[in-house]
């Protein structure tokens, strides 16, 4: 009986993870869906690029976060691809309220 009280603890607690995820995925500007950005990265998962948590914690405590991700995101910066250097895409949008949208949603991860 405790065993299974163990295990379908654990359960609960996966299926609340997972559906965190699929909440903050829910969450995250359109504009990001329209431009793409799930073919490379996703919230909680390294894909071809870093998931957008690692990059929340790549800029955490810096006074420039905000304005290094606009940049990044809004310049076609070169980035490494399977060892070749590719352009990042900009974000298909010339409105800066969605990329500051964008850019406040990943560093609140």
């Amino acid at each position: 009986m405790k065993t299974q009280l163990i295990s379908i603890a654990v359960a609960c607690v996966a299926l609340a993870f997972s559906a965190q995820s699929h909440a903050q995925t829910a969450a995250a500007p359109p504009v990001m869906k329209k431009s793409g950005c799930a073919n490379c990265h996703s919230t909680d998962k390294k894909k071809v690029g870093p998931s957008y948590k690692e990059t929340a914690a790549k800029y955490k405590g810096q006074a420039d976060a905000e304005a290094k991700l606009v940049t990044h995101l809004t310049t076609n910066p070169k980035v490494m691809v399977d060892g070749k250097e590719e352009p990042h895409s900009s974000l298909k949008t010339t409105n800066d309220a969605d990329v500051k949208a964008v850019v406040q949603w990943i560093l609140s991860l």
